[in-house]
């Protein structure tokens, strides 16, 4: 595993990460207001978030897409607000250290930022909660840069039924089909994480577009609804798109699955919310998990996801998209950013080949990013913005 791990090494260097999820703003905006003077990217904060300037560079990441989530409690003009705020930050933290990162809003900046050795700085929105049903709304959010939209987060919205939801529409409304044909449009990536499978297979019925699933894991290897069933990933070679593989243990490990229900309940009776990560969560949090020792996925658990899906999928239609900031728990070996070199060892000791691990870690989702904007190209010769309202489109149903 030595000789792996320094070949992984050089293999990073060349052909680094493009992770599809990370929720460090979340972290900035719940543990010190978005002041980046408490929290310096360029200093060690092994203390506070799973990430960091020197541990994205350790781990050998090229490109990030920063989630710019909120809340699916967060509803109407606060969640588009909140969202706004989210962009805000990260366009600061880019701006502010411009040495390390460079803003990329296309497939040829994620090249570009890779040929200057600075990692690209993407958006992708987390819900569709954060449009508040508007399309005006989904165009201004690609105008300030944000280039995947998640369709639902943890609850449903009006037109799009989510995976840890009961359903409703089972699938998209009209609307939702009309969100993601002008998402198809804008050049804008549907992100099929966290929908139920029914709206998975409508979106990849009605997508123009590769899609991607930015963290999710497969569902054959561990029965949760978060992750992707093999009939979905059976329809990515056709599609184009890409599923990125997440580390959070309790959507790759089966025995974690009921640990981490308890201590979801655990948070509900101390007055928090399951997915806050303020230190005074974290304290309820690690006393829970002392209390009752979880279950621990480790790297070869998440290598047994990628194994399965470059299985069902192909290998050009695989990606890695750790969820950083956005779990309080974490597989052995990949405890932060900086542990993505650990999961390619791992790959290569399984005899994935280094032209294999090129794909997986850069140019997948680099290809896919490129037919995303491909396919608005085409669809702009056609058809301009669509001025479609829900009241219209989901009256009758």
């Amino acid at each position: 595993m030595t000789d792996h791990l320094a070949q992984a090494h050089d293999l990073l260097a060349t052909h680094p990460i493009v992770d599809g999820h990370n929720d460090f703003p979340w972290a900035l905006r719940e543990q010190v207001r978005y002041d980046l003077d408490q929290r310096d990217m360029a200093a060690d904060l092994t203390a506070y978030t799973h990430t960091d300037l020197p541990r994205l560079r350790a781990g050998g990441v090229g490109a990030q897409f920063w989630s710019v989530f909120v809340r699916s409690d967060f509803q109407g003009d606060t969640a588009v607000s909140a969202t706004l705020e989210q962009i805000d930050v990260v366009r600061r933290f880019t701006d502010r250290y411009a040495t390390d990162l460079r803003p990329a809003v296309t497939a040829d900046d994620m090249e570009a930022a890779r040929a200057e050795g600075r990692i690209a700085s993407l958006m992708g929105a987390e819900g569709g909660h954060s449009i508040n049903c508007s399309l005006a709304t989904l165009r201004t959010l690609y105008d300030l840069g944000v280039r995947y939209m998640t369709l639902t987060h943890n609850d449903n919205v009006p037109w799009a039924d989510s995976a840890t939801d009961e359903p409703k529409a089972h699938g998209l409304t009209r609307f939702g089909e009309e969100v993601v044909r002008e998402m198809n449009r804008l050049g804008m990536l549907v992100d099929l994480s966290h929908v139920s499978a029914d709206t998975m297979r409508d979106a990849l019925r009605v997508t123009e577009a590769p899609v991607v699933f930015s963290h999710s894991s497969a569902r054959a290897v561990c029965d949760h609804p978060r992750n992707i069933p093999d009939d979905v990933l059976e329809l990515l070679p056709a599609n184009g798109g890409v599923a990125m593989a997440t580390f959070v243990p309790k959507f790759v490990l089966p025995e974690a699955v009921a640990w981490t229900r308890e201590a979801d309940e655990n948070m509900r009776a101390h007055g928090l919310h399951p997915l806050e990560m303020t230190p005074a969560a974290m304290k309820v949090q690690r006393a829970f998990e002392e209390a009752n020792p979880r279950p621990m996925a480790t790297v070869s658990t998440v290598a047994d996801h990628l194994d399965h899906m470059r299985e069902v999928a192909g290998i050009d239609h695989i990606g890695i998209g750790g969820d950083f900031d956005g779990t309080a728990f974490t597989p052995e070996g990949l405890g932060d950013v900086a542990g993505y070199p650990n999961l390619v060892a791992e790959l290569l000791d399984r005899r994935w080949s280094p032209a294999d691990l090129a794909k997986l870690t850069w140019q997948n989702a680099v290809r896919t990013l490129r037919g995303a904007e491909d396919a608005a190209r085409a669809a702009q010769t056609t058809r301009g913005p669509s001025i479609a309202t829900i009241d219209q489109l989901d009256a009758a149903e």
